[in-house]
């Protein structure tokens, strides 16, 4: 096709992009004598004729959409035009690549840039919004980047246009499904803000070089749209509390064209915009771990939309760009009210995201947490805790358990269970009890090595083993160098359990302890109906003696009902 004329005019030369539904080419106009880019609809080659009408009518619309805008950061339509029985649109030769492709090569986006290339794009979308037009695909293979840096915006080809009737199928989701707004995908109609969530994933992806909600499969993207907080970005400087806030789940509690556009402006100065922290949302999370620790914490309210991967345990809260990956999930209390008042509670239900439990112990990983209240005792008086919560008693027992060193104390937690440990070990409170979910660090360091103990009188799974492995499948995505040693089922304490082993790296912008961490947790469901997990983790440097360790902990532990 290339040389080929279009229409009479459009002289054809080298295709220059390409996607599901069309083709572009770089182009000679030779009436006007200028190079042009014109867009082919190669998808009307492959569909019915009824369908082709539709796919006319959608090219038709883009071109109407994007004449109806007048912005230096919107690329020009010239003209549409149909040629062997297909529409052509012929627009702005826009010299350079996407920002779909600069992250592809270079890896990521410096913030300061990223916020300045969305300060362009928003200044678009608000142009766009004003003249009653709707991108609904904002992405960055849809961000433009000029030789001279110039950020245009393209491809309005589904885009929508207030008062139009739609040109897509009733129940047709349009669009790339990893910047859907959550709204977009329960199926609501769109409106200026689901443009603005869209931009705010695209500034994830140009910072951290990946979407932040892409999985397996394009339905679990979509769940993963609605029903998870993306991870806190880890290089996005004064840009994070502007992705948390375009980010919001409700499309009513995020900021408005104007209000982010001064956020982005402020950001790109290298500034970090006070304003956005108002829209961080409150939230309060059964487990998450905890950046420092990589342990798995629970806890009052706490920015949510981010995780870190500190403690590496499976069993922290989700909580909020303090915190990572916990196993035990979300407490299920609301999202994005920005009140930080608990609303009332929906109907608990068994989902993925239940694998926070386990992320309790990726907290745990990294040790001590940022929001553990610490308790000492004595080892023979058993002592009481210096908080309000009772601490545990300690006690010097005769009937030493085998294979427990005779050593170590044994110190009868006020969570009801009874474990031996070395003497000297103190006592963290994780956070608070939330829907029957607590947990507790024992660590003699501060957090450097620790056990953690996470005991759920309401569990979401059924058994151990589905819930480490829905836990294993979150941390993979949040922990650095992630990787399984082992994962299998087991027998503990005559009860049908579950044996995770796992490394990952600790970073040491998360915590004081960072380098190679290992971690191994027992976890198992009482006969009363309790979900009881047994984490610890330290240094991969000495991990054989903590190997040795966990194995006393297990022998020596107790329940009421095991």
């Amino acid at each position: 096709m290339q040389g080929q004329l279009v229409s009479g005019r459009y002289r054809l030369a080298d295709a220059i992009g390409s996607g599901g539904m069309g083709r572009v080419w770089r182009a000679h106009d030779e009436v006007l004598h200028r190079a042009v880019a014109i867009k082919e609809l190669t998808a009307a080659l492959y569909v019915s004729e009824s369908d082709q009408d539709r796919l006319l009518a959608r090219t038709r619309a883009e071109a109407r959409a994007a004449a109806r805008i007048n912005h230096s950061a919107v690329v020009t339509v010239h003209d549409v035009l149909e040629h062997d029985g297909r529409p052509w649109i012929v627009m702005e030769l826009v010299e350079g690549h996407s920002l779909a492709d600069e992250v592809k090569e270079q890896g990521r986006v410096e913030p300061a840039e990223a916020a300045r290339i969305g300060l362009w794009v928003l200044r678009a979308l608000r142009a766009a919004h004003s003249a009653g037009v709707l991108h609904r695909d904002i992405k960055p293979g849809n961000v433009l980047l000029s030789e001279d840096r110039r950020v245009l915006l393209t491809d309005f080809g589904i885009a929508q246009i207030e008062g139009d009737t739609t040109i897509t199928r009733t129940g047709e989701v349009v669009g790339s499904v990893d910047y859907l707004a959550p709204e977009r995908v329960r199926g609501h109609d769109p409106g200026p803000a689901s443009d603005l969530w869209a931009l705010g994933a695209t500034l994830y992806t140009a910072v951290e070089g990946r979407s932040p909600f892409r999985r397996t499969s394009p339905l679990g993207t979509m769940q993963a749209v609605v029903e998870e907080e993306a991870a806190e970005p880890r290089h996005a400087g004064p840009l994070t509390p502007v992705i948390s806030a375009l980010l919001r789940k409700d499309p009513a509690t995020r900021p408005d064209a104007a209000e982010a556009e001064q956020m982005l402006a402020e950001a790109a100065e290298g500034r970090r915009p006070n304003a956005a922290q108002a829209y961080v949302p409150t939230q309060h999370t059964r487990y998450e771990p905890d950046a420092r620790t990589g342990a798995a914490h629970t806890g009052g309210a706490a920015p949510t939309g981010a995780v870190t991967a500190a403690t590496g345990t499976p069993y922290p809260p989700m909580a909020g760009p303090t915190t990572i990956g916990s196993p035990y999930g979300t407490a299920g209390t609301g999202i994005g009210t920005g009140t930080g008042a608990a609303p009332a509670r929906p109907p608990r239900r068994r989902r993925r995201l239940r694998t926070l439990a386990l992320v309790v112990a990726l907290a745990a990983i990294v040790g001590g947490g940022t929001a553990v209240v610490l308790q000492k005792w004595g080892t023979e008086t058993g002592g009481t805790s210096s908080s309000a919560t009772p601490g545990p008693t300690a006690s010097e027992s005769p009937d030493q358990e085998a294979g427990v060193p005779a050593s170590w104390v044994r110190y009868k937690d006020p969570l009801g269970f009874t474990l031996y440990l070395p003497k000297g070990w103190k006592r963290e409170v994780v956070g608070k009890e939330i829907e029957g979910l607590q947990q507790v660090d024992y660590t003699p360091d501060g957090g450097e090595h620790f056990v953690r103990i996470a005991v759920d009188t309401s569990p979401d799974f059924a058994n151990a083993y589905d819930h480490q492995r829905d836990l294993e499948d979150y941390l993979r995505r949040h922990l650095a160098d992630y990787a399984t040693v082992s994962l299998k089922k087991d027998l503990y304490r005559d009860r049908e359990g579950s044996l995770w082993e796992y490394t990952w790296t600790a970073l040491a912008k998360d915590t004081p302890f960072p380098g190679p961490r290992r971690a191994i947790d027992q976890a198992y469901i009482d006969r009363d109906g309790t979900e009881y997990a047994i984490y610890m983790s330290s240094p991969v440097a000495d991990w054989e003696a903590t190997r040795k360790q966990f194995t006393a902990v297990l022998q020596g532990w107790q329940t009421s009902g095991s």
